[in-house]
């Protein structure tokens, strides 16, 4: 197949065919890198030589091992003001933020840090795969089988489907919250459980049953139906698909913002389901996927409540944080690709203190949405910075308290396993380990002030 895109030096791994329709035009192959490949392209493109190494986690001997002494840290970050313009002027007025400070901090991610969305995405066409009535635990479910089809029209070569499930309690009396999931593939899942057979589910009820004794519905949503988490698939998925198959742009989105993309998708289609009620849709997310989720919900007004699950540095850690990942660890070989390009440069010759923003802004995005920043243990999870999510929760606070909501109570980190959720900002660390498990119940307990409680038919037993 012939593409057509504009006349440009040839690329490694890139063929070039000069194609005549009554003028010159350049039609392009789509380019294979690997991740290393194209990481390097980036590299060249910032005239960037080398970039330091992020922490090692693995070899405590290492030069830079990884560093879990808070006294090493910089508990004390210097932040960029969330409540200052540009230009020094103090942010006073709800106007003043979403007319002019809130662009800014947009526009700041946008170039920075997690990329442009193109103003070309394609649109989606959602098709309904199958509906299954079927029992979770006690409660009789509606489950249907979603597919986005991506209109791959302007380069067939690509094709992305977005792959999703929806279930809503069958009994319902009308329309009902749902909570989406960023979850693994029914594939990945399946050879997880090939190859640890030994592994057992956390006792108690899974987090679907948790939701579901509210009368909420749950979806789970694949992001990587939309875009593969590496390097070398770049010039492929959603990503691929606007750029016709070449590399990108060093404020090109990355893969954390087309993640973001197809969840926003998934409302699009909660929004035409009678099944579901439209305005308490949350979205949750762990590890990277929390990360994911934030930046949905950042850039996506229509998600009414983000759980955040241990989403470490690249979602609500600070960057300016010296505390397990670090942003040399983001901007390395099998992390860049979530970022913009342009995010490369803070790893060197630049460092997280040249960020014009920090994650607390991220969070500030989310406002007046209530959201909850959850993590595990140090012991388990210390690569994610439990501290340096809940600093940043508290440099959100004051643009909450500005429209009128309420941020996190305290400035102090509290102790393990303390339930901070009487704002709009909600945090808890738990005692679990890389899991989000041991804090649903506690997110479930946050977003009842929200999201209605749905009285759900009795079960009534035989002789009753």
């Amino acid at each position: 197949m012939k593409r057509c895109g504009e006349s440009s030096v040839a690329k490694k791994g890139a063929t070039l065919l000069l194609v005549f329709f009554g003028c010159a035009a350049l039609a392009q192959a789509p380019v294979k890198l690997t991740s290393d490949q194209d990481h390097q392209r980036t590299m060249d493109l910032l005239n960037i030589k080398t970039l330091r190494p992020g922490a090692d986690g693995n070899n405590l001997q290492a030069p830079n091992a990884v560093n879990y002494d808070e006294s090493k840290a910089n508990s004390n970050p210097h932040l960029p003001d969330a409540l200052r313009l540009n230009n020094g002027k103090k942010v006073t007025t709800v106007r003043m933020w979403w007319k002019q400070r809130r662009p800014e901090i947009v526009e700041d991610f946008d170039r920075e840090v997690y990329g442009r969305m193109p103003k070309n995405v394609p649109g989606v066409r959602w098709e309904v795969i199958s509906t299954t009535r079927e029992m979770n635990g006690d409660v009789p479910v509606i489950t249907k089988k979603l597919v986005g089809h991506v209109d791959n029209s302007s380069d067939p070569e690509i094709s992305v489907n977005i792959q999703c499930t929806l279930s809503t309690p069958a009994d319902a009396p009308g329309p009902v919250p749902v909570m989406i999931e960023l979850s693994l593939s029914p594939e990945i899942i399946a050879e997880f459980a090939k190859r640890f057979p030994q592994a057992r589910p956390a006792p108690g009820p899974t987090w679907q049953q948790q939701v579901l004794a509210k009368g909420w519905g749950y979806a789970e949503y694949v992001p990587t139906s939309v875009q593969a988490d590496n390097g070398a698939g770049l010039t492929e998925g959603i990503i691929g698909l606007v750029n016709k198959g070449q590399p990108r742009k060093l404020d090109d989105w990355g893969v954390l913002r087309a993640w973001g993309w197809g969840a926003s998708r998934v409302l699009d289609y909660f929004e035409t389901d009678k099944a579901v009620d439209r305005k308490h849709v949350g979205i949750e997310g762990h590890s990277r996927y929390g990360k994911a989720s934030l930046v949905a919900m950042a850039y996506d007004p229509r998600f009414a409540i983000g759980y955040i699950s241990s989403s470490g540095m690249g979602g609500a850690a600070l960057y300016r944080r010296h505390f397990g990942e670090l942003l040399e660890n983001v901007a390395a070989t099998n992390e860049y690709h979530w970022m913009a390009g342009n995010f490369l440069k803070y790893a060197g010759p630049l460092t997280a203190n040249d960020l014009p923003v920090d994650s607390h802004e991220l969070i500030a995005l989310c406002a007046p949405r209530p959201v909850f920043i959850s993590a595990g243990a140090t012991q388990g999870d210390g690569w994610v910075d439990a501290r340096g999510m809940f600093l940043a929760a508290v440099g959100a606070s004051p643009v909450y308290e500005l429209l009128g909501k309420k941020g996190l109570p305290t400035s102090e980190f509290p102790p393990i396993e303390t339930p901070l959720i009487s704002g709009d900002i909600g945090f808890r660390q738990h005692t679990g380990g890389h899991t989000p498990g041991p804090n649903w119940p506690t997110f479930i307990t946050f977003a009842s002030r929200y999201m209605p409680i749905v009285p759900l038919p009795m079960k009534v037993s035989a002789g009753e």
